[in-house]
This record gives structure tokens, sequence and C-alpha cells, in this order.
């Protein structure tokens, strides 16, 4: 099984289209054997499914996803399981020990609203990725 995550610095990444990187973890009876951090080469939003599957991945960790990120993982085979926070490792071994807290019904809607002058200054935009100050990535 290979499992991706949206990956910065250890942690879960709160935006899956804007992810510069995945952590991909392979996994065999329960057990993580390998990993690897793969960038995206600036690939975005839907792009990056097909990313995923071209990896072989069968399940994704991430925070927010919007609707359209959700139906091309769907339409590839890849399980989601969005609503993630903290470490990737962690959450990982969760996943693989059967105790993750995950949200099915995540939604990443801030794509919905304007932000006035272009940048991200809301503070929360309801997709469990929250800004602070006037840069949110």
């Amino acid at each position: 099984m290979k499992i991706a995550v949206t990956y910065e610095n250890g942690q879960i990444f709160q935006h899956f289209g804007h992810t510069e990187q995945f952590k991909i973890y392979t996994a065999e009876n329960g057990t993580i054997i390998e990993s690897e951090v793969v960038d995206t080469h600036g690939s975005g939003h839907g792009a990056l499914a097909g990313l995923l599957s071209v990896l072989g991945v069968n399940a994704l960790i991430c925070g927010g996803i919007g609707g359209g990120a959700q139906m091309a993982l769907a339409e590839a085979g890849i399980k989601l399981y969005g609503g993630v926070s903290g470490s990737c490792d962690a959450a990982v071994e969760a996943l693989l020990g059967g105790t993750l807290g995950f949200n099915p019904n995540v939604k990443c809607d801030h794509h919905d609203h304007e932000h006035g002058d272009g940048a991200h200054t809301c503070g929360d935009h309801g997709c469990g990725h929250h800004c602070s100050g006037n840069n949110c990535h």
C-alpha cells in the first residue's frame, strides 16, 4: 500500500492544491517499510491527483481539499483522509493502526469568497487552513 501525505517540514500541509511536496509511504502488513519526499514541480489542484496516480498511491492524508480535487482522486481510485493536521509520520501510523481521526466530509471552500485585494487576509478559509497575517503560504 502506498500512502501520500501533503508535506511541509514534517507536518501535514493544510491546502492540497497548493502543496509543494508529498511524503510517500510504502506500507506492508501495517508497517511502514519505506518513505520518501516527492516534489510536485508546481503541479496544482487536479494535476496532483494524476501525479499521485502515476506514483501508485492508494490513499491520501491531507488537511483541506476542494471538491474538484476530491473528484479527481476518486476517479483515480485514491482513498481520501482529509481534515487531518499534525505530524505526517504520526498520521500514517494512526491510519495503519486504524485510529486516524479524519473528516469524511472535508471541504475547502475558500475559492468561493473574495479576499479584497487578492491577498489571503481572511483568517479562516473554512477548510482547516488558518492564515496569520497576510501570507497564507
